[in-house]
């Protein structure tokens, strides 16, 4: 039933994806760093890691995988817009072991490989994972970490078209709050993936979640 609900959430969110990333605000009219003029994309950035899965659970073989996986089956995925650096966006990018948490949410499976754990989020639907992968996307505005601190309570409007909310905690810390008030709020664990450049990543510790699941 969870990974059900979990899959209609994701897929009817999806389905806003490229209207929401035609009409989104400019990143100055957000007030974000629009001076970061770098054109290197975060799908360049994700793929310095080099390709297939590890042992490494903090960092993104899953979500680098999860790009290439959708990009390959749908090539008008709105999803593409991460390999084009001259657009301005911020994406949140879950660690491996954020997906490892939300399959075993999904599945009541303890996992001991990233493979194992994206066949399972695979397994749910190339249309939910290019929707997972949306609600991560902020495009419009290009917020470094330090732009975040100073944002407590923003609300950012997701490529799905759905919304986080930017939460400051004692003055150092980043939560992203997503629309399930009964699970974890992901933290920013790796600020600034790709400074300088108009698209920047933070790394957070849970994939966000569309609604309360």
């Amino acid at each position: 039933m969870f990974a059900r609900r979990f899959t209609t959430a994701m897929v009817t969110l999806g389905l806003a994806g490229t209207a929401a990333l035609v009409s989104a605000p400019s990143a100055t009219a957000h007030g974000w760093d629009h001076a970061a003029t770098g054109t290197r994309s975060l799908a360049a950035v994700l793929a310095r890691d080099g390709s297939g899965f590890d042992r490494n659970w903090n960092d993104f073989d899953i979500v680098d995988t999860a790009v290439t996986a959708v990009l390959t089956a749908k090539p008008g995925s709105a999803v593409g817009v991460l390999a084009d650096g001259t657009v301005a966006l911020t994406a949140f990018l879950p660690t491996d072991r954020a997906f490892r948490h939300l399959a075993s949410d999904l599945t009541g499976k303890h996992y001991t490989s990233e493979s194992a754990v994206f066949a399972d989020v695979a397994s749910l639907g190339i249309d939910t994972v290019e929707a997972v992968l949306l609600y991560h996307v902020v495009p419009g505005a290009t917020i470094t970490y330090r732009q975040a601190l100073a944002a407590d309570g923003a609300t950012l409007t997701a490529a799905s078209g759905g919304t986080v909310q930017v939460d400051v905690v004692g003055r150092f810390f980043v939560s992203v709050v997503d629309a399930d008030p009964s699970d974890r709020n992901p933290w920013v664990v790796r600020a600034n993936l790709n400074k300088g450049n108009a698209q920047i990543a933070h790394g957070i510790s849970e994939v966000l979640r569309p609604l309360d699941l």
